[in-house]
């Protein structure tokens, strides 16, 4: 979202978020001067012994009473706030009929496990029903064999509105220098994302695997919500957070670098040119699927989170994919920008000469 905002402020537009406090914290390091609504989404959490889509399928019922609740609520936004489009990431409810509104997914195919893999179909269809309810639907990737999220989004029928923007990275584009970086020797680097208890799980094995290595170990444990304190133990300095310029150069000057497979951290990843070895959430499918589809490709190492142990390889963070991903990701998100607006700008000077006559 914030590479999508920072195109569209670019382009003289008055940038509204809405989100949880914890990603408005977020939100108000990374791109401050915007408008910043409590709008939270619907979190369906995760559990230290359940499946991730076995929780999903449990809390269903609280998953269609949130979508009808946002939906309702986004209609007193718009009107309180004037807002002429509504750009939102994978939230079910935030389509508007008097204004164009744009759905972000790289899932039109929700992966199961294989006793269940009959109902991808299912899901495809029912996801479809979905998009269909909105102006625009945005796939963060690109079409054909250069792409990132291999059977999510590809070869399957697109909807009618669909279209490709290229890999989003708020990396991309953002100035720094040897100024922005707190770790000027030479380390590894863990990126932690996701809730608990998996996120916590994770840290705990890495942190005993990480403090023998060679290099020390910097933890980027992603908390803007928590003071921007530095923690220091051992081989292990970990930060709660880090401001966008600051982790690009933390990251990029990475001897080797672990993370999950979280579809925006590897797009973030690809936009550095920086490979990783990748840890996929226990039982969340599409960060397995992901992990097994692009460490197939060659271009990431994938070890699940109960191999991980003291003598895990560590691999380099060098690139293993052509550059021409990041160039191409730019061309198709300004011209769909461009498109977005352009027809939102038709579309209101034919309202108003209906108006008018």
């Amino acid at each position: 979202m914030i590479a999508l905002a920072s195109g569209l402020r670019e382009m003289n537009c008055n940038i509204l978020f809405g989100a949880g406090e914890k990603h408005l914290s977020f939100l108000r390091t990374e791109m401050p001067g915007c408008t910043y609504i409590s709008f939270r989404g619907f979190s369906p959490g995760y559990s230290r012994f359940l499946p991730q889509y076995l929780v999903l399928l449990l809390k269903t019922p609280v998953l269609v009473y949130h979508i009808i609740r946002e939906h309702y609520r986004l209609k007193k936004i718009i009107r309180e706030y004037e807002v002429d489009i509504v750009i939102s990431d994978n939230r079910f409810g935030l389509w508007n009929r008097k204004i164009k509104t744009v759905y972000v997914t790289h899932q039109l195919l929700i992966p199961m496990p294989k006793p269940f893999s009959w109902l991808e179909f299912t899901g495809v269809i029912l996801h479809r029903l979905v998009i269909n309810r909105y102006s625009v639907c945005l796939i963060p990737d690109l079409p054909g064999e250069l792409n990132v999220s291999g059977r999510l989004s590809h070869n399957v029928k697109l909807p009618r509105n669909a279209r490709f923007i290229g890999i989003l990275s708020r990396f991309t584009g953002l100035a720094s220098s040897g100024n922005d970086n707190p770790v000027s020797f030479r380390h590894n680097t863990v990126i932690l994302s996701g809730p608990e208890p998996q996120r916590g799980i994770l840290e705990q094995k890495l942190t005993g695997i990480l403090k023998d290595k060679k290099y020390p170990a910097v933890i980027l444990g992603g908390n803007p919500d928590k003071p921007a304190d530095v923690i220091r133990t051992e081989n292990i300095i970990y930060f709660n957070h880090l401001p966008g310029p600051s982790m690009k150069e933390v990251i990029a000057g990475s001897e080797s670098i672990i993370t999950r497979s979280g579809y925006t951290v590897i797009m973030e990843l690809i936009s550095l040119n920086c490979s990783a070895l990748i840890i996929p959430t226990p039982g969340q499918t599409e960060q397995e699927y992901l992990a097994k589809y692009l460490s197939g490709k060659g271009w990431f190492t994938t070890i699940s989170q109960g191999k991980t142990k003291a003598g895990i390889p560590l691999p380099s963070s060098e690139p293993k994919w052509s550059g021409e991903i990041v160039r191409e990701s730019r061309i198709l998100l300004e011209s769909v920008l461009t498109e977005l607006l352009y027809k939102e700008k038709e579309g209101s000077r034919s309202q108003d000469s209906e108006s008018k006559s």
